[in-house]
């Protein structure tokens, strides 16, 4: 695994390049993780792919200076520099490119499939984030006045501490959500980072229409894999979006929580990636 930086507009992004096969694979990782995430799949996948994966915004050693807006267009451009200082073709040439994403980036690599599904080979989703609108997070970064209240309530946050926790009292918002909103609301900083990475990323949504149009047309393999006691993201999302694209798409559940990308779930994602 190599370690490497370039530099977008004023910001300095970090990525990694791993393996050494003729295919490539673009990595995007989850909420609060970074691109190390996918390294294990080197010593299992590294002769067939070559990997890149890059830090998102507000994410590892990322220093993201251009505002709080990065767009599908910044990621394409980012992914044609790293193919340029690697040596390899660009996206508009004629080599293919294989696009795996973990939760928050499940939604990023749906974004880039909806823009370039002629050039992606293959869509690997584990426990994708974007195929189902979630109301808070619409409500918090889609409008302005929601997205106003998303900062002052990450500056002030006992008022909402307090209703979640009516809400799971009620059993209108299940446990795993609310230890998941409340870990990340808990600590000041968690907070900053939270509304930065949410504002920041909030173009980066697909249209699901237009996807599910693109898959069949283009002949693209999807491979759908979700976490069977997973509370955050459900496998019913990913068994809605396939329906009528059975040819194309294959979904998993494996036996697991919503971090099914670990290296002791590999042999479940390998035939995803490999087949």
């Amino acid at each position: 695994m190599e370690l490497l930086q370039l530099t977008y507009k004023t910001s300095r992004i970090s990525y990694i390049r791993f393996g050494s096969g003729p295919k490539l694979t673009f990595c995007f990782h989850g909420y609060g993780e970074d691109s190390t995430s996918f390294s294990f799949f080197e010593k299992y996948a590294g002769a067939y792919y070559t990997f890149f994966a890059m830090d998102l915004p507000y994410h590892g050693q990322t220093e993201w200076n251009d505002g709080l807006t990065c767009t599908t267009s910044d990621i394409i451009e980012i992914m044609e520099r790293i193919l340029h200082e690697n040596n390899k073709p660009p996206i508009t040439g004629s080599q293919q490119f294989s696009l795996m994403g973990f939760s928050l980036g499940g939604r990023v690599a749906l974004s880039l499939y909806e823009e370039m599904p002629s050039q992606t080979e293959k869509i690997i989703l584990l426990a994708p984030d974007g195929l189902k609108v979630n109301f808070w997070y619409w409500l918090a970064t889609q409008s302005r006045v929601g997205n106003k209240l998303f900062a002052f309530t990450m500056k002030h946050p006992a008022w909402f501490f307090g209703l979640l926790k009516s809400l799971n009292q009620f059993k209108l918002v299940n446990t795993s959500i609310f230890k998941f909103v409340n870990y990340y609301i808990g600590d000041e900083n968690v907070r900053q980072l939270l509304y930065k990475r949410w504002t920041g990323l909030r173009k980066l949504k697909p249209d699901l229409k237009k996807v599910k149009s693109s898959i069949p047309r283009n002949k693209t393999q999807v491979r759908l894999i979700y976490g069977k006691h997973d509370r955050i993201i459900l496998p019913v999302r990913g068994e809605k979006f396939i329906k009528g694209m059975e040819e194309n798409c294959v979904l998993s559940v494996i036996h697991s929580g919503h971090q099914v990308l670990h290296e002791k779930h590999v042999q479940e994602i390998l035939p995803a990636l490999l087949y």
